[in-house]
């Protein structure tokens, strides 16, 4: 029951990040608004989402997790019930930002998981939570249009709002508070700085390719970012209990594995964004299919699928050639998936197969980055660890998408479209990028199968899972 719980929490929350995807040009209609406020509603969640998951993870390693995932459901319940009966575009972008308060399902359910499990579990429970991630994703992109279609896009915040609240309501029922916790205070100043350098960064980048990078505004959001990081990191290091411990931070295990959920981040989320776009645009343009909404998700049906199954034997496979080794093969496969997309996509079978081989790299990679991230901090660190981690994909997934809209949008042709080798080259970019997750992923510390094994399954109470930097050095 509590597996199912968190299941379906995480689930929800990522379908939410994908399912308004297909039907901004609906939402800008409906509520009579130009495209660029309409844009909003996924930039309101995605800045939300990134703000609180680590601050969701942290309060849940110090008050209880099962609380925090409680109030976390209830978040993601509340603004999908103001969504379904927004009057207006502010009402909406208000309630997706409550909505992405429900991001810290992602590091509530990892801690979960790892203090309640029984210890045989732990690897495989992590690994098909994890795959959950992108399943969410391009699942939400699949069902935008049949829901669309045949009760209305409003019913796109009516289901989930209706499956949070149950979920929430069993949680309180079924699933126990963790005995694991950090003592301390949370620091206030920590969290305000966090969120301005998110926040000045996220919207950089969602921006960009409107305003232009070369923007004064752009280039001033990007530099008020990095300014405002470079405080909060010192902040962290000299608070008496930080938000994120900058020592955790630096962990070859943790460093590195959060490198490859960046970059596979800015392939994930860049290709499952505008794959939909390439199905819709018609074919009179010299290339895409003319898909409807509908039509084009089921295109991306199948990788969502694959996605799922290869997150079951992710663990299995892990426990017999190691999780970096997974991690690896899985980022190269996927950048291997992109380059045959920007080569070979003028058949609908051509797309859909690509689509395949990417998802099920991704897949892999997902399904154990999260464990790798988990058995390299200690029991009461895994909230803030993941939760850093989700973030990080987060950010990965803004900056490809940026990146991604720029490269697309830099020419039209005629009839208002892109040119095709827009799509082409934002492809091979994202193919790039994967390849470079399986290029850092080298650097994750070698951890025998049956030691990252005996990390995951560790007793609270037997101490800390990674001692200091030296201990992972000489692993590596």
């Amino acid at each position: 029951m509590t597996f199912a719980v968190l299941a379906v929490s995480v689930a929800s929350y990522t379908l939410m990040q994908s399912l308004t995807v297909p039907v901004l040009s609906e939402i800008e209609v409906v509520f009579d608004t130009d495209q660029n406020t309409a844009t909003w509603v996924l930039t309101a969640y995605l800045l939300s989402a990134s703000i609180f998951t680590p601050i969701m993870g942290r309060l849940g390693d110090t008050f209880g997790k099962q609380r925090m995932l409680v109030i976390s459901l209830a978040a993601l319940s509340v603004g999908s019930l103001i969504a379904a009966l927004a009057p207006s575009i502010g009402v909406l972008l208000l309630a997706r930002i409550v909505q992405g308060m429900g991001g810290g399902v992602l590091p509530l359910a990892f801690g979960i998981i790892r203090d309640e499990f029984p210890r045989h579990k732990i690897g495989g429970a992590v690994s098909v939570i994890s795959s959950l991630l992108a399943v969410g994703f391009g699942t939400g992109i699949v069902l935008a249009g049949p829901l669309t279609s045949s009760l209305g896009f409003r019913w796109l915040f009516w289901l989930p709002f209706i499956v949070t609240a149950i979920a929430a309501v069993v949680a309180v029922l079924v699933v126990p508070e963790s005995p694991v916790r950090t003592p301390g205070r949370i620091s206030i100043l920590p969290a305000l700085l966090l969120s301005g350098w998110l926040v000045a960064l996220l919207v950089g980048l969602s921006e960009a390719p409107k305003w232009g990078w070369g923007s004064p505004r752009i280039i001033g959001l990007l530099v008020l970012a990095a300014i405002i990081l470079a405080v909060w990191i010192r902040v962290e290091t000299r608070v008496a209990t930080p938000l994120i411990d900058m020592k955790m931070m630096r962990l070859p295990g943790v460093w590195t594995t959060n490198l490859v959920a960046l970059l596979v981040g800015v392939g994930m989320y860049a290709s499952f964004g505008f794959l939909p776009q390439f199905n819709q645009t018609p074919s009179s343009s010299g290339y895409g299919f003319g898909s409807s909404i509908t039509e084009s998700g089921l295109m991306l049906l199948p990788g969502a699928v694959v996605t799922f199954l290869v997150g079951l034997i992710a663990a299995p496979v892990a426990s017999r050639i190691g999780a970096k080794t997974v991690v690896v093969f899985g980022s190269a496969l996927g950048g291997v998936g992109m380059f045959l997309l920007a080569a070979f996509h003028d058949e609908k079978w051509q797309v859909i197969g690509s689509n395949i081989v990417t998802s099920a790299g991704i897949g892999l990679a997902f399904a154990c980055l999260a464990g790798l991230i988990v058995a390299a901090v200690t029991p009461e660190q895994t909230g803030v660890a993941s939760g850093m981690n989700a973030n990080i994909r987060t950010i990965g997934g803004s900056i490809g998408t940026a990146v991604m809209g720029s490269i697309v949008t830099a020419h039209f042709l005629p009839d208002g479209f892109p040119k095709e080798i827009g799509y082409t080259a934002g492809f091979a970019v994202l193919g790039g990028a994967l390849l470079a997750a399986a290029v850092a992923g080298l650097a994750i510390p070698t951890v025998s199968p049956e030691e990252l094994e005996e990390r995951l399954e560790m007793d609270p109470a037997d101490g800390p899972v990674v001692r200091d930097d030296e201990l992972s050095a000489a692993r590596t």
